[in-house]
């Protein structure tokens, strides 16, 4: 009888542990590597990707911040990076992040379109020793597997998706007049960008992605329909290389999180573009763009880390989802939040 009600109460365990790892929501955390990139995405079943890994550091620190988000996740390896693009900021960062937390896939656009460069060679060529053997070059229209979640790159080695998708494929009323940019010969204009879907929550993330590749997503026709929440692309536009109007109003997304340096990435011109999105609901920053006013950067309680040099904490901002589409934006450094409703 004993036994029995032992029995019982290890199966009553395991069945609640079963049902608290299927109820937990979405997790997708930006950590702070000073205006690098380093976005943990967890799915409800605790499944990992991140996209980039920040800097190299003599010290790890990119490396480290990475791996006690992960941990405070849930997480104990990356299934999947992803590397939008080889520059430092991106990848510089994997050598270390590798010796620190297993990674299972690296998900990149092939080979750097810089590495006839000496920096860009030893960047790459570090890249591709750390992958060796795990490496999966995406193109546009892939899909990238984690479970729980639908995940479709829609840019990679300077092509777009060919075919709209997410109810996208309608004429753009932004396109009229809208400004055309030269082609970007860069890394940055090979980034890999993707769309993720959970239920009614859409999340866009697009690396770097520059200005004239944003315009082949928009016009004549929007590619991508419309989202729940953007990460500013290229650290918040960064300086017009990124951030087109006739794109991102077309997206209209509910929530916008910049994922910038206090001097990277962000300003005024980007900040007036966002604001005047149609219909958004809010922008959240990871660093105060020191270099803006007051009136130029959202709301103090949105902004991770408000000071810039050593007062700088390294904070980041988290954001939950639940099922319902109800999402959670969380600022790290107060603890400060906000929910939304995906539509």
């Amino acid at each position: 009888m004993a036994l029995l009600r032992i029995v019982g109460i290890c199966l009553g365990l395991s069945a609640a542990s079963f049902l608290h790892a299927q109820s937990r929501d979405l997790q997708i955390i930006w950590n702070d590597v000073e205006g690098g990139g380093a976005t943990l995405i967890v799915t409800p079943s605790g499944q990992s990707l991140l996209v980039d890994a920040g800097w190299a550091q003599d010290n790890g620190r990119d490396a480290k911040r990475i791996v006690a988000a992960a941990k405070t996740a849930g997480v104990s390896k990356i299934d999947i990076l992803v590397s939008t693009h080889f520059h430092t900021d991106h990848v510089g960062g994997t050598p270390g992040l590798a010796q620190m937390i297993p990674i299972g896939k690296f998900y990149d656009h092939g080979d750097s379109i810089e590495a006839s460069t000496g920096p860009g060679a030893a960047l790459y060529n570090a890249y591709k020793a750390t992958a060796e053997g795990k490496r999966v070059t995406v193109k546009p229209g892939d899909t990238i597997p984690l479970e729980g979640v639908d995940i479709t790159a829609v840019s990679a080695g300077g092509e777009v998706i060919g075919k709209a998708i997410n109810g996208g494929g309608r004429p753009n009323e932004f396109c009229k007049d809208a400004q055309q940019k030269d082609t970007d010969k860069t890394e940055n204009g090979q980034s890999v960008g993707f769309l993720l879907t959970y239920g009614k929550f859409k999340f866009l993330d697009l690396g770097d992605l520059t200005w004239d590749r944003e315009m082949m997503l928009a016009c004549p026709a929007n590619k991508l329909g419309t989202v729940t929440l953007f990460q500013a692309s290229h650290h918040g536009f960064s300086g017009g290389l990124s951030g087109s109007p006739a794109f991102v109003w077309a997206l209209k997304p509910q929530v916008v999180v910049v994922n910038d340096g206090a001097r990277k990435g962000f300003d005024a011109a980007a900040y007036d573009i966002m604001t005047k999105i149609p219909g958004v609901e809010a922008i959240w920053q990871v660093h105060r763009a020191v270099r803006s006013e007051t009136s130029q950067n959202t709301a103090p309680d949105m902004i991770a880390n408000l000071e810039e040099g050593n007062p700088d904490m390294g904070f980041g901002i988290k954001v939950t989802v639940a099922k319902d589409g109800k999402f959670t934006v969380t600022d790290l450094r107060n603890n400060f939040s906000k929910t939304y409703t995906a539509k």
